[in-house]
Order: structure tokens, then sequence, then C-alpha cells
């Protein structure tokens, strides 16, 4: 008994937090099968120690891919910004700069549809056809980041860039109804993006 109970301590150290809840439903049925036969406790010992290796590889595997995800996207939003600057000092042709890196924000989107940045992508998106004056396409993906990505940080980015958006294409209308639902939707939104949508109302004669 004594010798059962140091190899489940032993065990218990090794484990994840995410992983002691296996342990807890594999315990009980080991420990009343332990008073029967002893070594039918240690093959299940060895089953679960197999299976928390696995378990913890996989994890290892998701935590890395999600890394690299990461500093994908933060590469790109790093480029786009730099070359956008560039542009707005200057240095590049409205119409090309950006253009650099639209299919990588679409492509990571489309392929990673649920990651934590996924917004952040489909925002950047929008902004690329912003700085090319290409504002229906721009309407469309603020749109589509507002929608699918409204709890997102850049949802009251997104949203606030199709009010501007619609504005520009000549909507002010609609553009002011969007500037109106901004502090329902978000009112915990920084000082900042609160100060940008009430100059965008006084801007376009919003009531």
């Amino acid at each position: 008994m004594a010798v059962f109970e140091l190899k489940i301590l032993i065990v218990m150290k090794k484990l994840p937090l995410r992983l002691l809840i296996l342990v807890a439903l594999l315990l009980p049925a080991a420990a009343a099968a332990q008073r029967v036969d002893p070594v039918y406790i240690e093959d299940r010992l060895n089953q679960l120690q197999q299976a928390i290796s696995i378990l913890t590889g996989q994890l290892e595997q998701l935590q890395y891919r999600n890394q690299q995800l990461q500093q994908q996207m933060e590469k790109m939003q790093a480029d786009y910004e730099f070359r956008l600057d560039q542009v707005e000092k200057g240095g590049g042709r409205p119409g090309g700069a950006p253009a650099v890196r639209q299919k990588g924000f679409r492509a990571f989107v489309q392929r990673n549809p649920q990651h934590a940045l996924a917004g952040n992508a489909q925002y950047w998106l929008g902004e690329t056809y912003y700085a090319r004056r290409d504002y229906q396409n721009a309407m469309t993906a603020f749109a589509e980041g507002y929608k699918n990505y409204k709890a997102s940080p850049k949802g009251p980015d997104n949203l606030l860039k199709l009010g501007v958006t619609l504005a520009m294409l000549g909507r002010k209308t609609d553009g002011c109804a969007i500037f109106a639902r901004f502090a329902q939707d978000y009112p915990r939104a920084t000082d900042l993006q609160k100060r940008r949508v009430e100059q965008e109302r006084q801007k376009n004669g919003c009531g």
C-alpha cells in the first residue's frame, strides 16, 4: 500500500493542472482495484503515465503552433504599419506599397478563423484597402470584422472604421448610425477611441 501511494504522489507532482481532472477520474477505479490485484494497479498506473505523456506532448505542440501564429501575425502587422507610415510620409505610392501584405492578412483569417488574433488580422485587412482608397472592400472587411470578431481587441476599431468608410462612400446617414451604436456596443472603449468617434460625428454633421 505504501509503495502504491508513493507512486501516486510522484505522478501527481508531474501533472499539469489541466491533467489533474484526468487523474481524479481514474484514481477511484484504480484504488478500488488495488484491493483486488496489485499487478492490475501497476498496469493501470503505467497506462496513466503514458496517457499523461501523450496529452502533455499534444498540449506543447498546440502551444508552439499558437506562438508561431502570433509571431506571424505580429510580423505582418509591424510590416504593414511601417509601409503605411512610409506612404503617409510620402515615401511610397498610396496605391501600391501597402498591398504587399493583402494576401497575408486574408490568408491568416481564412486559415485561423478562431485564433485570438483573427480579429486583428481582419482589421488590418480593412486598413490595407482603406489606405489604397478602395473603400468598398474596406467597408466589407470592417463590417466582417465587427460581425465576426465583435469581442476582439480590434472590435471597437472595426466598428469605428466601418462608420468612417461609410462616410467616405457618401453614406453619411449610415455612418452616423454606426457612430451612435459605438457607445452602446463598447461602453468600455478607450478614451482615444471615444474621442475619435466624437470627432467623426462632428466632422460628418451627425445629430
